[in-house]
């Protein structure tokens, strides 16, 4: 039996008015590394959203095209196109075998999107997802607190720590910003 090709981690927050979503480069099957450099973040709807994602690869990119037609259909109201994307998912049932989490971000607003209908919105403003985003997330919040480094610096220091700890996650980072 074949495994599914996952991608992880992802990590975004929006700090000091400037936003950054960030990833690492891996793509695993089962135990073995199928890719170094794949980018998992990509910026939407006339620059002005930022997304990534985690999970299977496949299901990531169908999700990411779906996304972008609802960010269009909503006029780029990232709120509205992720909570449509999300009753979709729950209720369409090709979709609801994608195995897969979205982070979308822009200068307003940070949500993680899953299939099974949640659209996140956390207190802090910082997303992660992904094996290793527990440990990115962690990372963030402290840099948050007790550095000054920029949004771009947190996210890519943030995925370091992460690819220290998590044997699914890399140091081939990608990192957008707004």
């Amino acid at each position: 039996m074949n495994s599914p090709i996952h991608a992880t981690t992802v990590i975004g927050l929006i700090h000091n008015g400037k936003v950054a979503l960030g990833s690492d480069g891996q793509v695993s099957m089962g135990n073995a590394v199928m890719k170094h450099k794949a980018t998992k973040v990509r910026r939407m709807y006339n620059d002005s959203v930022l997304a990534g994602f985690a999970g299977g690869s496949a299901d990531a990119f169908a999700l990411f095209e779906r996304f972008e037609g609802k960010l269009d259909e909503y006029r780029g109201n990232l709120q509205r196109a992720a909570v449509e994307l999300a009753r979709e998912w729950r209720t369409d049932k090709y979709f609801q075998r994608l195995e897969a989490l979205l982070c979308v971000i822009n200068k307003d607003t940070a949500l993680i999107i899953s299939g099974t209908g949640d659209v996140i919105e956390p207190d802090d403003n910082i997303i992660a997802i992904g094996s290793g985003g527990s440990f990115a997330l962690a990372a963030a919040r402290m840099l948050v607190k007790h550095t000054n480094l920029s949004s771009r610096e947190i996210v890519e220091e943030a995925l370091r720590a992460a690819a220290d700890i998590c044997i699914y996650t890399n140091d081939n980072i990608t990192i957008e910003e707004l």
